[in-house]
């Protein structure tokens, strides 16, 4: 077969080869460069498959690096993504283990700079991260072997992050309340239960504050007294009772404010 026509696709960098007068195949820049395609040579079937051969790994290799060339992936993630490109996938495989080889496609890499940046800025506990580099196609197995490497102060530092915009709350809720608040967030962002408990106690303005608290057991209470005093004294302290109870505050303090230690019950009308 005799190449006959070389024309220049729409798209930059392709081109139509035309062999014995009639269409047989296109290829880039580099497969018409690396074979020296031109008008005139002569080629047998088996160099026309190795040329289409090199040609879908050339462009399997081109699409994985533009695709690498915006952020990090993972493996998973540039298959999927010539998957959609319609590369074959004996092309894609060729791509990724060239791109490993040279080092720009690491699973291990990608899982420790996704868990640095989280310890930088991000919020994520270790079970969300792992839960989150899964998704992503990393093994396990690597996700879990990065993640064993930060130490228990580290996650202390992104903890308080997650919880930093419920500190306010000093004063307005029973301690014993914010803090399940808090610890619940924790769990909700991937910190196990052991560490939420450090994260907590790390928190200076945590520590057992009376004044703090005796500021949110009025504040609490006036509440429940506003709610509540459409009923009679007796069914009316049972509910002031009950909802104190369920927002942290200990029996004791509950009794405070009900024999009008904490505010004067009189006063409670003008709330």
């Amino acid at each position: 077969m005799i190449i006959t026509k070389v024309s220049a696709q729409k798209r930059p960098g392709r081109y139509n080869i035309f062999l014995d007068g009639k269409y047989a195949f296109s290829a880039g820049e580099k497969t018409v460069a690396e074979f020296v395609l031109l008008k005139g040579k002569e080629l047998d079937s088996e160099q026309v498959e190795r040329i289409r051969q090199f040609d879908a790994d050339a462009k399997a290799s081109d699409l994985a690096a533009h695709f690498l060339s915006y952020e990090p992936r993972t493996i998973f993630e540039v298959l999927q993504y010539l998957k959609k490109h319609e590369i074959s996938d004996e092309a894609a495989n060729s791509a990724v283990s060239q791109l490993n080889e040279l080092g720009y496609l690491d699973d291990h890499q990608y899982a420790k700079l996704f868990i640095k940046n989280d310890l930088r800025v991000g919020s994520d506990g270790p079970k969300s991260l792992l839960r989150k580099l899964t998704q992503k196609g990393v093994d396990p197995e690597i996700s879990q072997t990065e993640l064993d490497e930060v130490l228990d102060e580290d996650w202390i530092e992104v903890g308080q992050r997650v919880i930093k915009s419920m500190v306010h709350q000093a004063g307005k809720l029973a301690q014993r309340e914010l803090k399940r608040k808090m610890k619940t967030k924790l769990l909700m962002h991937g910190f196990d239960s052991g560490i939420s408990t450090e994260v907590i106690a790390s928190l200076d303005l945590l520590e057992d504050d009376e004044d703090l608290q005796m500021q949110a057991l009025k504040k609490q209470g006036i509440k429940a007294y506003k709610r509540f005093r459409r009923y009679d004294e007796s069914e009316r302290k049972f509910r002031i009772k009950k909802y104190l109870f369920s927002h942290g505050f200990s029996s004791g303090e509950i009794d405070a404010f009900l024999n009008g230690e904490v505010i004067n019950f009189d006063d409670l009308a003008e709330y």
